[in-house]
């Protein structure tokens, strides 16, 4: 009884938390997010307030980046693509319907269950095998607040004009205050660089290597709202107090169960609402939770558009399929840059209270990359070469 009225009390309290952004930033034309938890500014770095610009000097040359631009060096293409990333993340591994390494819990509710499989070969030839699942970490994002500026690759910088130069928002009273922040796309398949999976029926997208895939400095939809309107009509719906209310029971099932519920397909759990589809938001909730919220715009985006398909399911054993929503089971997410997760992973919506606690530097590690995990159903054949 005592572990039901704890878990009654975390959801009553979850519940407060989520009616009360959720009514605060209601009035909002374009948006509708819930949360506190901003950075509060620290007189230790010279002054500089978080969130107010890329590489603000505070006077001391071991924290400052003046050479580079303000654009920091993630050092991800290093040790840290090993140290950096939850290796215990890729479990469970579920092989003819026997999970390995963890529960199935920690799977999608909504995998194919089935111990065996039927799929066709390049020539279209029937062939019997087993099912096959596991998270993959398969692709990275990262967002920076000065256009061009690639962390994720040592720093480097593509000298785009600094007229869409981004910010964290500050710690505000009111939903006056703009966040908005540029992202940069990866393909990141780490089991296939390090040469630990090499089963092609898996491999649903064909990535072999790390690169770039998408970078919303060329995409007007994502730092102009009423561009991105034409793109996603469906944004007029959801910018009312009723939509917002309707999240709740999406932040508290992520947050309490880690299972976003993927029929509000408009909600970002605890983070805020999906639409619009763009780089903005109003509010002041704190740069972790706002780039968590980007990236499940980022992802909704990509998905609309064809770019990201379906890879679990019955329907997905086969080959991955395209659909017009955001499939919230299929992903979970550790953070890269800069303080990495290690030991565990979040799932969209859940709650930054949780996971999200000093993931964030003050003035030298405001942008941020994550890790985004992708479970996959695959039908591994039982005759040799059929696949």
């Amino acid at each position: 009884m005592k572990i039901k009225e704890f878990m009654r009390s975390v959801l009553v309290l979850l519940l407060t938390l989520q009616l009360s952004a959720a009514i605060q930033t209601a009035g909002a034309a374009d948006t509708a997010s819930g949360g506190a938890g901003a950075e509060e500014p620290d007189p230790g770095f010279g002054g500089a307030t978080p969130g107010a610009g890329v590489g603000t000097p505070t006077g001391d040359a071991n924290v400052d980046d003046i050479e580079n631009g303000g654009c920091p060096d993630s050092s991800m293409l290093s040790g840290k693509l090993i140290s950096n990333v939850c290796w215990t993340c890729i479990f469970p591994i579920i092989a003819l319907g026997i999970p390995f390494g963890a529960d199935k819990d920690e799977a999608p509710a909504d995998r194919y269950e089935s111990p065996l499989c039927l799929c066709k070969d390049n020539l279209g030839v029937p062939y019997p095998g087993f099912t096959y699942g596991l998270w993959m970490p398969s692709k990275a994002v990262e967002f920076v607040r000065q256009p061009g500026c690639l962390s994720m690759l040592n720093g480097a910088s593509l000298g785009f004009n600094r007229t869409m130069q981004g910010e964290w928002s500050e710690l505000a009273h009111d939903s006056t205050d703009q966040s908005f922040a540029h992202y940069h796309y990866y393909t990141f398949p780490l089991l296939i660089v390090l040469d630990m999976f090499e089963k092609m029926e898996c491999i649903k997208d064909h990535y072999m290597d790390i690169d770039i895939l998408f970078m919303s400095e060329v995409d007007p939809t994502w730092y102009d709202d009423s561009i991105a309107f034409f793109t996603n009509p469906e944004a007029v719906l959801f910018g009312n107090p009723a939509a917002a209310l309707a999240c709740v029971p999406d932040a508290m099932s992520a947050t309490a169960m880690q299972r976003p519920i993927e029929s509000l397909f408009w909600c970002a759990g605890s983070w805020g609402s999906m639409y619009p589809l763009t780089g903005n938001n109003a509010g002041s909730f704190g740069a972790v939770k706002e780039s968590s919220l980007f990236t499940a715009r980022m992802l909704t985006a990509l998905h609309r558009r064809g770019f990201l398909k379906v890879t679990y399911g019955e329907k997905a054993m086969c080959d991955a399929y395209v659909t017009a929503t955001l499939p919230k089971l299929q992903y979970k997410i550790t953070t890269l840059y800069p303080v990495p997760e290690t030991r565990s992973a979040h799932v969209i919506g859940e709650s930054t209270l949780f996971w999200g606690a000093s993931r964030s530097v003050p003035v030298t590690g405001e942008d941020f990359i994550y890790l985004i995990w992708t479970w996959n159903d695959c039908c591994m054949s039982i005759l040799p070469g059929s696949a």
